[in-house]
């Protein structure tokens, strides 16, 4: 089930078949203001309707175990099997499954609720639970969007923020307004600033994120509770990963900071595993990236991932005043000789074998560019690179690059053929 919500007192159920919600729901997007919707995804069994299990014993269970997940998981389905398990396991970050399943998440949340719960199921958290927290206020560039996704035993929750949305000018805006803003936390310098875009973005939603995490915590669901559900879940709250691509990535890592150090947070802070963000531009001048940086704690979590010429992990420019990234960075490279001998082959008839590259950790971290017409250079690789002579030219920056699929695609493990696991 849906629910919007225009205020925290105000909830009114997005299914109604007399479509007088769908008219609400408009309203909102066209005005802006705070809403939310709750919904939760569907069982293994429900996600593959064809493929029932064969098998006398399979037949003669009881119509409630024929549900079980265990009938039927197969070969590539879901994707990561166990993975909540895994998810609250790890000990090591990045860790492959992890990153892979953070990317996905990141790229499915330029969808809706329904949709990112879904492809999470897939993934391998059946039944997850999911919450949608969504503010607008366009005069002041605030286009804010956070997904909570909690696994059906309540131990894992994936904090996913969206990134910056094409069509939409306010949240493009929100990249642009540069102008740096005092953090109100004791860095090494009192002086430390961030974004003030992204740093507007994260405590628009804060609010509503936090409250659920509470209840998580607590060992209820993420979705606010309605009338008649205790909303317990069989576990608590074990694991937090925090993820983003573009300026979700930005809002991920400032969510971090944020988590870090207001004492407030502290019940979910320490059960902070990783924060894993795909294209993400710099979000602190170098006083603030410096203190996080010098927290060893702390940084060793934020995993960056840069692909290949990616333009937005060297935003801002210089000309908006100095930013610096924190962090581990992992940069995906591709031999500009391999891509070359690729596109030519292709263009004289042969057969094509996209080329494939390699993340390597780096720590000499991503640089700003000079001016914002280095985004003007990067946006022409849109067009350029769907012609494969183009292709194999060296570019300086490039927003193709930047597509979460090309992350995505980049990060899936060789065993997995795609996210949906058919």
């Amino acid at each position: 089930m849906g629910t919007l919500m225009q205020n925290p007192q105000t909830a009114t159920d997005v299914q109604s078949p007399d479509g007088h919600d769908a008219r609400t729901m408009r309203s909102v997007l066209e005005t802006g203001g705070l809403w939310t919707v709750d919904t939760e995804a569907p069982a293994y069994q429900q996600l593959r309707p064809f493929n029932q299990p064969d098998g006398a014993r399979y037949s003669q269970l009881p119509e409630a175990d024929q549900a079980s997940a265990a009938y039927w998981e197969t070969d590539g389905f879901p994707v990561h099997k166990g993975l909540s398990t895994h998810l609250a396991g790890i000990k090591e970050h990045p860790d492959p499954v992890a990153a892979h399943v953070m990317a996905v998440c990141s790229g499915y949340a330029y969808s809706g609720a329904e949709t990112v719960s879904m492809i999470m199921a897939r993934m391998g958290l059946e039944k997850n639970h999911c919450r949608l927290v969504s503010a607008t206020v366009d005069a002041m560039f605030i286009c804010s969007r956070a997904f909570l996704i909690q696994s059906s035993d309540g131990k894992v929750v994936i904090l996913c923020y969206r990134g910056t949305e094409p069509t939409n000018l306010a949240n493009g805006l929100t990249d642009v307004d540069v102008e740096p803003e005092r953090i109100n936390y004791q860095f090494e310098d009192p002086c430390a600033s961030v974004h003030a875009g992204f740093y507007r973005n994260v405590r628009a939603t804060r609010h509503e994120v936090m409250e659920a995490l509470r209840r998580a915590v607590a060992g209820r669901s993420v979705r606010k509770p309605v009338e008649g559900e205790s909303g317990e879940m069989p576990g608590k709250l074990e694991a937090l990963y925090i993820t983003g691509h573009s300026l979700g990535g930005a809002m991920a890592s400032m969510m971090a900071v944020m988590l870090r150090h207001e004492k407030k947070y502290a019940a979910v802070a320490e059960l902070l595993k990783g924060v894993y963000t795909f294209g993400q531009p710099m979000i602190g001048d170098p006083s603030f990236a410096r203190a996080c940086e010098n927290d060893r704690e702390f940084s060793g979590k934020i995993i960056r991932y840069v692909h290949g010429d990616d333009v937005i992990p060297h935003f801002p420019p210089v000309t908006a005043g100095p930013y610096e990234h924190f962090g581990r960075e992992y940069r995906y490279r591709i031999s500009h000789l391999q891509q070359s001998v690729a596109g030519w082959l292709r263009y004289l008839g042969s057969s094509y074998q996209p080329p494939t590259g390699a993340w390597r950790e780096t720590d000499t971290y991503t640089s700003q560019m000079s001016s914002f017409l280095g985004f003007a250079l990067g946006a022409t690789t849109l067009a350029a690179r769907k012609s494969q002579i183009l292709r194999a030219l060296p570019v300086v920056y490039s927003l193709e690059d930047h597509l979460p699929a090309h992350y995505i695609g980049a990060l899936t493990p060789g065993r997995v053929s795609d996210e949906f696991g058919d």
